[in-house]
């Protein structure tokens, strides 16, 4: 594709200033704006669509067999993921009385406790929040009571 430089630009500029004129020029920039922002957005649209198209016929399919064919330590790599996200899904499905299920019981016990302290913990601050702000009502009710009353203007 053509790649503008900033030279080509700036001669582009003073053409389309002699050209056009000083007053039109910022009509016709903003213009050209609006048409390659369409243009954009055209491109877009049919890049979606080309992808959409693309997945409908298996293209991703046939790519995956061809990086499975060229290199194959990759999908090996891929099967042992799938198998520890397979197995990391097995472990709620733990018999309790196992190790591994004891393991498991214990570190829900342990989330479970950490969420207690973070909702005491966040009840306390509530609560010192709420009694600071009572106290600080308290204290400017005082010391409106003991500010001498203004005279009043006639």
């Amino acid at each position: 594709m053509f790649d503008l430089g900033l030279a080509e630009l700036l001669i582009i500029g003073i053409v389309a200033l002699i050209v056009i004129g000083p007053k039109e020029l910022p009509v016709v920039f903003r213009n050209v704006g609006r048409f390659v922002g369409k243009a954009r957005g055209m491109a877009r649209e049919f890049s979606t669509a080309m992808n959409q198209a693309a997945d409908e016929a298996g293209v991703k399919d046939i790519q995956r067999t061809i990086n499975t064919a060229t290199n194959p330590v990759k999908s090996a790599m891929d099967g042992v993921k799938d198998a520890t996200k397979d197995m990391t899904s097995s472990l709620t499905n733990v018999d309790p009385e196992s190790e591994t299920g004891k393991l498991v019981a214990e570190k829900a016990e342990r989330a479970e406790n950490a969420r207690k302290i973070q909702a005491a913990t966040a009840r306390a601050q509530a609560e010192r929040k709420a009694k600071e702000a009572a106290d600080a009502l308290a204290r400017a009710e005082e010391l409106e009571a003991q500010a001498p009353a203004a005279p009043k203007e006639s």
